[in-house]
């Protein structure tokens, strides 16, 4: 059977519902509950994993429904574990809370939390050095992977800048949970622009994304159907790009190396054992912006992963290079055995490829480097000024 492209993937799914019964009525709220939890289910069932906040469940005082969804997606993922690949990776859940958050979790819900986060299913990502909304919607954007918005007001703009400024997919609904102009009634309706809806997220063939956003639209569909577009949707998005900083002179001594070592190790991990999308800018492809230093530096700061082979020491490369370790993304630095360079890159914890070996060597070597570099803190972690 094939993996979904979900397969691993961190959801987050934030929004809540007005306080206004004349924006959200009884019966859309209770319609967008199931849909929630029909969707959440689905997703355990495709292998993803979350992103999920720990905090208080805020109940609408006129009739009693919770204003957000966040413990109803916890509570929808406890009872469909039987439904996730054997295979799915840990932690399940990044469940992002602070100080008082333990003292918060409701009555009903204490069970279901004390079972989950005794297991390695939860990785709790504590923001208590930050009694703000801000910082902690930066530590869940940090984590995700894609963002789901239904309903909710500014903070769900907050987090869809977040999410777009990082590269990562957007994902307005359109349930009458929120006003026209904020949340994601905004998102959605500034999606329906054709010349907007690619800078929410971008999608394969052979639907564009315009096309998924009029798809995906709630209005006269129940909840098998929106729940069925979602998920073919979000099966239909780019993978995380990985950007090749890398040698493309054809007349350089180096060129047939590199290409050599990208074609058979670096692009074949990258792509068909990780899953992220190779991007390179060599003026051969499409370009989105008119400059070429602008298009290579816009793929850039929205990439997922950096891999930089600096074989052949051109300057571009290495301020591609700087630019990625100042915006603290993955970066793996990688050049070619024997090769002199300005600076020695095991300081950074460089690998060394060899022109000679089997391919299933270098690419183990390739992977486990991978492995050992990927969750490495940026040169200059944060600071607060007032911790």
């Amino acid at each position: 059977m094939l993996r979904s492209p979900l397969f691993g993937r961190r959801i987050h799914i934030s929004g809540s519902i007005s306080e206004d019964t004349s924006i959200a009525s009884k019966g859309e709220v209770e319609q967008s509950r199931e849909f929630v939890a029909m969707l959440a289910k689905e997703l355990v069932g495709k292998g993803a994993t979350f992103v999920i906040p720990v905090d208080a469940e805020k109940i609408r005082s006129i009739d009693g429904l919770p204003i957000c969804f966040d413990w109803l997606i916890w509570e929808a993922i406890e009872k469909s574990l039987s439904k996730r690949p054997d295979s799915a990776p840990d932690p399940l859940i990044i469940a992002v809370q602070h100080h008082k958050n333990e003292e918060q979790v409701p009555d009903q819900y204490k069970g279901l939390w004390d079972n989950l986060r005794s297991t390695d299913r939860v990785k709790i990502e504590n923001a208590s050095h930050w009694n703000m909304a801000s910082k902690r919607m930066e530590a869940q954007a940090k984590w995700g992977d894609i963002l789901i918005a239904i309903g909710g007001s500014e903070g769900v703009l907050f987090l869809a800048n977040l999410y777009h400024d990082a590269g990562k997919p957007v994902i307005p609904l359109n349930p009458r949970l929120c006003r026209e102009d904020t949340g994601s009634l905004r998102l959605f309706n500034y999606g329906l622009t054709s010349t907007h809806t690619d800078k929410l997220f971008q999608t394969n063939p052979p639907t564009d994304s315009h096309g998924w956003i009029n798809r995906i639209n709630f209005v006269r569909k129940d909840n098998f159907q929106r729940v069925s577009n979602v998920i073919s949707l979000l099966e239909a998005l780019h993978a995380p790009t990985a950007f090749a900083i890398r040698l493309l002179d054809p007349k350089h001594e180096d060129y047939k190396d590199v290409q050599n070592y990208f074609d058979n190790v670096v692009q074949p991990v990258i792509e068909g054992e990780l899953g992220f999308k190779f991007v390179i800018v060599d003026g051969k492809q499409a370009l989105e912006f008119s400059r070429i230093d602008q298009e290579i530096f816009a793929k850039l700061h929205r990439s997922a992963v950096v891999i930089a082979d600096i074989t052949g020491q051109r300057p571009n490369c290495f301020l591609e290079l700087g630019y990625a370790l100042g915006r603290a993304l993955p970066t793996m630095v990688i050049g070619k055995e024997g090769i002199k360079h300005p600076f020695d890159i095991s300081s950074v914890s460089g690998l060394h490829w060899k022109v000679d070996g089997t391919v299933n060597d270098r690419r183990r070597e390739f992977r486990e480097h991978w492995r050992a570099i990927r969750g490495r803190p940026p040169l200059v972690p944060m600071e607060p000024l007032i911790p």
